[in-house]
Formats: C-alpha cells, structure tokens, sequence
C-alpha cells in the first residue's frame, strides 16, 4: 500500500502491482475449464436450461464461451466491495468497484493482468476515461471528498458527493486531481465530447431528493452538466442544470417509480442526440447545444416498466433499447411469475424527423431462460456488438449471466448466445453476476460484481464482421459510430 499526499488534503491509497512487486502469478486467472460447464444450448438459444445449475457451475450455448477470469484482489474482495461499470482505452479496461476502481491490463485477453487499484469508497463509482483523465462517479454521502471519506448523513449541509477526476498518465499510479460537487450526488455520468474538442462535458444523473437534504431538494427534475477544461481539468465546474421535466415527471405507482431525476443518460455525439433513463420516464434529447439539451419526446411504459434504467441506439440512430431494472438489481425477477415483459428490454423507433422525432415502441425482450429464487436477475447494462449491417447487443443480467441478442427486427428480437454462472448461493441471495458485459475490440469484458473480471469469447458467423472494427477508447454510455451499410 503507497500513501501519497495530494492537493487539498486529499489522500489517495493506491495499491499498485508494479510499485508493491506483487507477483502476478498469485492472480488466478481460470481457464474455460475451471468451471463445469453443465449445458450447452443451440446458439437460437430458446429455451430454458430444464434443471437448475448448482453453484458457480456454468451453462452457455457452443458460440460464447469464457477465456479468463480474474477475481477480485484485496481491498476489493469482500463481499461488500461490488464491482460496477466498466470504460476502456487501448489496452486497458478500467473498472469501477464501490471501493474504488481497478485499471486491468488486457492486451492479452485470456491472460488479463491488474496494474494498479485505486482505494476510494464512494458508491457506485460509475467511469469514464479520456485521453489522461478518469471520472468518477460518487453517490453516496461522505464526509468529505477526499479518497479516505467516511459516510455522513446528506442531511449535513457540508456532506460532499459528485464527481471525482484521476489523472491517469501513469496506469501505475493515478493521481486524484479534482472533485465537483454535484447536486444530489453522481449516481452515473456520461461524457460528452466538446464540438470544438477542447473540453469534454459530464451529464450527470442523480435522483431521490429529499427536503432535508439541503443539497439535494425536491424538486430535482434536472440533470448536472460538468465542463472539464482538457488542458486544464482542475478548472472543471458545473456549468449548466437544465430541467428536463419542467411540468413534472411521472408521478408514479404501485410497482413503477416517480420521476425525481434520471438515472443513466447515453450520448450518441455523431448524431447529438442522447437518450435518457428516467426513473418513470424515458427521454429522447436533442444535444447539438451541449450545454443545453432539448427533450424531444418522453415516453411512458405505465404497465410494465418499474425503473427506467439505462439506454443504448442502434448503430443508425433509428431504435433506442430501454432497461428497466425492476427490482432495483436485487430481486429474482427471471421466472415464470414475473414473466417475460418485466424486468425486460423495450425496443423503440426513432420515428419522424427534426424536432417531430419521436419514439415509438415495438417490443420486449427478455432473457429466455429461468433462473432461481437466489439469483438477482434483471436487464442491466448492455453494447452494441459492432456488426456490419445489424442491430446486435451483448448484456450483462446479473446472476442471469450475459446475454448475446439480434434486434435487427425490433418487433422479433431473438437470442444468439448466452453464457452464465450458478448462483452465488443454492439456501440464501447473494447480490452478485455481471453488472455491465461489453463488446471491445473482439472480445466480450464482464464486470461481475463478486468474481471480477471475465472474459469472452463469441465465435459466431452472425457477428464476425465485428472483429474489423477497433476503438482506441470506449466509453460505451458515449456511443461511438462505426462503418456500416
């Protein structure tokens, strides 16, 4: 452990690989054997796995197979410590942990090494990267903001949550270099590129306001926009909070939340639109004046949908997949008595033109299979697999593993492959599975909440044209776009 001082008292704990001379021999690193696999379905993959599997034993169809796993490492190996979203940048994948965040070396994909981990509590630490830079999502009260805050009630005005920004020039040792406070915390932050490409700007979401909280008041229809200034990011600051829900959003209902913020926004810069995930509402935005964005059209799903969670376009910019993480993330919701349409994806298109673009929704789509009383199980954070001429997701679903699926027909979305863990526990429900499975530069990375890092790999001819498409940097909320026909 190496303790280093930093500017306004800020103290950073960082445990890096090369500075403690950990061997990286004692990182296990399991082969695709290391793990039963009890069933292989068609890669149509339809139907229900008939028997339950036991614990940490594996299923998957013939095409989507694992090639590493790299568990957590201390400090982040406890229970406690789940791991979140992940962004990438050349060889590095950088992953988010509610303790902090760990920077993976994955030049060498079946063998993924840790280069350094950075001890920072503050839930959920949802990231980005950009050229040296790192952002961090904070959204949970703390005492201050520094990396060795303690947990203090919101309701204590100088209680701090927001953003925190790493330089990271160094994989071995970033330095924590700015914090901005942000209104009712940071609970996830999408970064949007400047047009004149000299700052890069951070939509903040946040919600669940509360009138004792004196930097978190009801109402909090708004959204937070940081600007980071590239050449001098301590210079950061929010510039702008514009109010998406100006007449209120909705109002909520048994089984659907009310609208008090957003909780995850994806940018599509290409086409400055955005779409945004808003608790009851889901929100499709204009976003060519970055620092203010425009609603073009909301939509409602007052039947099935209980939390409008994330959001993903098609390559084309013509369909928005919306999640809803009913549940929270830590219900069973993969069984018969939920049922297909809850706790699912809906599938929308981008009808109209201009300012008259609305959305139009078209289906759902669930994981085909059942999944036990002890698995949490819901849709969670997705990309697209950058296949010429189709519209293709890889998706993490917790302890339903991930899940490769076409929407080219947004009324007949289907599987293509699957690939998942037993539960943690067969007599108790153990929060854990993937939190964000994503595609990069040929293979698939899962952040899995309790086991770290996965890794792998889809051998299907559906989605070869995948592998000629390379990114130099992927934050997969800032959606790129590639060659397509």
């Amino acid at each position: 452990m190496v303790g280093l001082t930093l500017p306004r008292g800020r103290q950073l704990r960082i445990i890096s690989v090369a500075a403690t001379g950990l061997l990286l021999t004692s990182i296990a690193v399991a082969p695709p054997g290391n793990a039963q696999t009890v069933s292989q379905l068609s890669t149509e993959s339809t139907a229900a796995v008939e028997a339950p599997l036991g614990v940490d034993e594996i299923a998957s169809s013939p095409n989507l197979k694992l090639i590493a796993n790299l568990p957590k490492q201390a400090p982040f190996d406890t229970t406690a410590a789940l791991g979140t979203d992940i962004a990438f940048q050349g060889r590095y994948a950088f992953v988010g942990n509610y303790d902090g965040f760990v920077i993976y070396d994955v030049a060498k994909p079946s063998k993924p090494k840790i280069v350094s981990q950075v001890l920072c509590p503050g839930a959920q630490n949802d990231i980005s990267v950009h050229g040296d830079l790192l952002f961090l999502s904070t959204d949970a009260s703390r005492n201050d903001d520094s990396c060795s805050s303690t947990s203090q009630s919101a309701t204590i005005k100088e209680s701090w949550e927001g953003i925190k920004i790493f330089d990271i020039k160094n994989k071995t040792s970033p330095r924590y270099i700015k914090a901005v406070e942000t209104a009712c915390g940071s609970h996830t932050h999408t970064l949007v590129p400047a047009k004149d490409k000299k700052s890069v700007y951070l939509y903040v979401s946040s919600y669940s306001p509360n009138a004792t909280f004196p930097d978190c008041q009801p109402p909090h229809d708004s959204i937070s926009i940081v600007k980071v200034p590239l050449k001098k990011p301590t210079d950061a600051a929010v510039v702008a909070t514009p109010n998406l829900f100006p007449d209120g959003g909705y109002e909520g209902r048994t089984g659907g939340s009310a609208t008090s913020g957003c909780h995850d926004i994806t940018a599509y810069p290409a086409k400055d639109l955005a779409a945004g995930a808003c608790m009851g509402d889901g929100v499709l935005l204009d976003i060519s004046k970055r620092e203010a964005p425009r609603v073009l059209h909301t939509v409602r799903d007052t039947t099935n949908f209980a939390f409008w969670h994330s959001a993903t376009f098609n390559n084309r910019g013509t369909k928005v997949v919306f999640t809803d993480e009913l549940g929270g993330g830590g219900g069973a919701t993969c069984n018969e008595a939920v049922g297909p349409d809850r706790g699912a994806n809906a599938i929308y298109d981008l009808t109209g033109k201009g300012d008259k673009r609305k959305l139009e929704f078209r289906s759902y789509y669930k994981i085909p299979r059942t999944n036990s009383a002890t698995e949490n199980c819901v849709a969670h954070n997705g990309s697209l697999i950058p296949v010429l001429g189709k519209d293709i997701m890889v998706q993490a679903w917790y302890q339903g593993g991930v899940s490769v699926w076409d929407f080219t027909n947004s009324r007949k979305p289907k599987e293509l492959g699957y690939w998942e863990r037993g539960p943690l526990s067969d007599t108790q429900l153990i929060v854990g599975g993937s939190w964000s499975a994503y595609y990069y530069n040929g293979h698939i990375y899962s952040s899995d909440i309790q086991k770290g890092l996965d890794v792998l790999e889809l051998n299907d001819w559906r989605t070869w044209t995948a592998k000629l498409v390379h990114y130099r940097e992927l934050n997969v909320q800032t959606q790129p776009s590639y060659l397509s026909w």
